[in-house]
């Protein structure tokens, strides 16, 4: 137990100290060396725990993601939960989750949708972006006027490309306004019955 808590806490130190580095520094001028003096670790324990500088980078990323997905589903769900069948406005319940979350963790948006990463990155987010799409359309073909496959990718590729500008706003006020102004322009492409 105690062995199980301490690699967990090694793990989160690591990852912590890889976020500083990687959101100030970029991948490529990031050094493990940086990441571990960081973690005040060693770098046997970073090959140990995730294998080199491109895992560590990739396993921030899935963390990252895992909490978007964690922000949407769980506004798409309250959104459900109190009754909501229309697609269109569950979409924005999600995608307005999504770039609340890119904004929240706007240094890590920042990194992982500007580009860059370790060699495959690219290929990694695309088949992400993919997973959200048919997550997408399969939640939404259940609902009252679901949303074509189409609609959904073409939605889907704004709330992406959005969550970047998101990120890069220079308060939070104005980060708001911009989410605000999406979602609406996204309602639009679809109006109500």
């Amino acid at each position: 137990m105690v062995a199980t808590k301490r690699v967990s806490s090694t793990r989160a130190t690591l990852l912590a100290a890889a976020r500083e580095i990687f959101t100030t520094a970029g991948y490529a001028e990031a050094s493990v060396v940086d990441i571990v003096g960081q973690a005040g670790s060693s770098v046997g324990s970073l090959y140990h725990h995730f294998g080199g500088k491109s895992d560590l980078y990739i396993a921030l990323y899935d963390d990252y993601q895992a909490r978007q997905r964690h922000r949407s589903a769980t506004a798409f769900r309250t959104a459900l939960a109190a009754g909501e069948t229309d697609a269109m406005r569950l979409f924005i319940a999600g995608t307005r989750a999504y770039l609340e979350g890119c904004w929240a963790e706007r240094e890590l948006a920042q990194l992982f949708l500007s580009g860059g990463g370790p060699p495959g990155f690219e290929l990694l987010t695309r088949r992400g972006f993919r997973h959200w799409l048919t997550t997408n359309t399969e939640l939404l073909s259940d609902q009252a006027r679901p949303l074509s496959s189409t609609l959904v990718l073409v939605l889907t590729t704004i709330a992406t490309e959005a969550g970047r500008e998101v990120a890069v706003q220079p308060s939070k006020a104005a980060a708001r306004r911009f989410i605000n102004e999406i979602v609406e322009l996204i309602g639009r492409l679809y109006p109500p019955e």
